[in-house]
């Protein structure tokens, strides 16, 4: 990558020359020159540091302290409506950020004279690009411009490179595109050697080497991570994407325990009560299942669906109460808690494979939930077939296709996102195939899985559990077992592994079919000994 050493000298000038350097031990280490007085200086760096380790709500809080503080500063305006852009998640509000922007001041000219230096203007630029006019995808085009700029103009900037990379990663609008993230990881591992303890530089890392293929790339930074923030519940999660990555599941679970932990001091002290669901418990529940610790994924499925059906329940008697807190996506809060705990439960029931457990009774509570509903449609399909009840198995399948249309439908209108098209077809794809085999006709439903796993391997890979629950190579791993073809059975194991590394029922899967394999060796040895020892030759 070309520098220009003398812009990156006068930047390492001007950062001693200028306000002092603060560190926040709690949250990572940063250090933004900046033209606000001594007043802000704890405010901003503490909002910053949050900034970059997805903790919105809090880092807002502190900006707008520092706005308080000294109501022309015009970093703190800039810092709140950051807060309203979130790239990875692909999430903004846009009218939010503009009403941020118009209280510093009410048009973009009168808004960049407030700047004090050309650094402090360009980053204003760019978020006026960030929350201008046109589609988001060129908005997010642009700012990846302006944040380049940025990064050529003030090379020795930590925060102008991490927020470059972290805009590189927000403009991959269609999926995990490997050359978009490495182009982004190049930007990180440039400035890493340096600012080892940067929150935004290590947690962007983390994100850059999110999928089974990049993940040893990772580790570092997840090992930094959680050690340099430890008082940012993001930040003791997000070490848990690399681990998952890689199959570590005793770090997964400490990752994630470590997460609610935080959020749960942060919300007790606000008089909140402990978070039962959402995505740090759904990573949690998914590393105690494949460490074979049934009981405590139990533990904590049944106290998200205990709150699930307490906030459905408030939603469908007050219409304000569903809707406060609404997501930048559009989904209300009983929404995103019963989405949760319907992933929870599918994944719980899959992986445990308890289909007579009363768990597999359990269904979405009364509302407007089809992402949940199609989520336990689907699992309730497998579980029926399972069961050896094909009757209710394609009953359930039938409201699994209209369940995910549905879902489909409400994700492109919320957001602009036809990703779970693929998906679903290989939802209906996979319960077609598998009642296939539960009717006889082995030979088609093997020919449906393939065709379906050819398909799964053509989705960008996505960090997490298993984004199709119960992903195809497995089931067809599992069908090939059932009809005694251990060595192709041990191909779609080892299929499944390379995008779900050490998940537990591949694993067994894989060790189940090289027992089978070595058997059937064995037993070609014992009926055909001189097959294996052929006679000397006589010369």
């Amino acid at each position: 990558m070309k520098r220009a050493p003398i812009a990156g000298l006068l930047f390492s000038l001007f950062l001693l020359c200028s306000s002092p350097a603060f560190s926040q031990q709690d949250f990572g280490e940063v250090a933004f020159a900046n033209s606000g007085p001594p007043a802000v200086q704890a405010d901003f760096i503490r909002a910053l540091a949050q900034l970059h380790n997805f903790e919105y709500d809090d880092a807002a809080g502190h900006f707008r302290a520092a706005q308080k503080a000294a109501p022309d500063f015009a970093m703190a305006y800039w810092g709140e409506a950051m807060t309203q852009n979130h790239p990875v998640w692909h999430e903004e509000d846009v009218a939010a950020a503009r009403e941020i922007l118009n209280r510093l001041a009410p048009t973009p000219e009168a808004r960049l004279a407030k700047a004090a230096t050309e650094r402090e203007q360009l980053y204003l630029h760019s978020v006026e690009v960030l929350f201008g006019d046109g589609a988001k995808e060129e908005r997010d085009r642009r700012y990846e411009a302006a944040l380049a700029e940025i990064h050529r103009k003030f090379p020795g900037d930590v925060d102008g490179a991490a927020f470059f990379a972290l805009a590189t990663l927000g403009a991959a609008e269609h999926g995990r595109d490997f050359a978009t993230y490495m182009r982004a990881a190049a930007v990180l591992e440039e400035v890493f050697p340096q600012h080892p303890r940067h929150p935004g530089v290590v947690h962007y890392l983390i994100h850059c080497y999110d999928d089974s293929v990049h993940a040893p790339l990772g580790l570092r930074a997840a090992r930094i991570y959680s050690r340099i923030a430890p008082e940012a519940g993001h930040a003791q999660h997000m070490t848990s994407h690399i681990f998952l990555s890689l199959g570590m599941w005793d770090d997964v679970v400490k990752a994630n325990e470590t997460a609610m932990d935080v959020v749960n001091r942060v919300r007790q002290k606000a008089g909140k009560p402990p978070a039962m669901c959402g995505h740090y418990n759904e990573w949690l529940e998914y590393g105690y299942l494949q460490q074979g610790r049934v009981a405590d994924a139990r533990r904590i499925l049944e106290g998200c669906r205990d709150a699930a059906e307490k906030l459905a329940a408030a939603a469908a008697t007050s219409k304000s109460s569903g809707h406060e807190g609404m997501s930048m996506s559009g989904m209300t809060p009983a929404a995103m808690t019963v989405s949760s705990y319907a992933e929870m439960l599918a994944h719980f029931l899959i992986d445990t494979q308890l289909w007579n457990d009363a768990a597999a009774r359990w269904k979405v509570p009364p509302g407007d939930y089809p992402f949940a509903e199609s989520a336990l449609d689907y699992t309730d399909t497998i579980g029926a077939i399972r069961r050896g009840d094909l009757a209710a198995a394609r009953e359930a399948a039938a409201r699994t296709s209209s369940s995910a249309q549905r879902a489909a439908a409400a994700m492109k209108k919320m957001m602009n996102d036809s990703s779970m098209d693929d998906v679903f077809v290989i939802y209906n794809g996979e319960l077609h195939a598998m009642l296939a085999a539960a009717e006889g006709k082995s030979p088609d439903a093997v020919a449906e899985l393939k065709t379906m796993a050819t398909k799964e391997h053509a989705l960008p890979l996505e960090f997490g559990p298993p984004n199709i629950e119960k992903p195809t190579d497995e089931l067809l791993g599992e069908l090939l077992l059932q009809l005694h073809r251990p060595a192709e059975a041990r191909d779609a194991f080892q299929a499944a592994l390379a995008r779900t590394p050490g998940r537990k029922i591949d694993v067994d899967g894989l060790a189940r079919a090289e027992k089978e394999i070595a058997a059937s060796a064995s037993a070609k040895e014992t009926t055909n000994p001189s097959s294996a020892n052929p006679p000397p030759h006589n010369h």
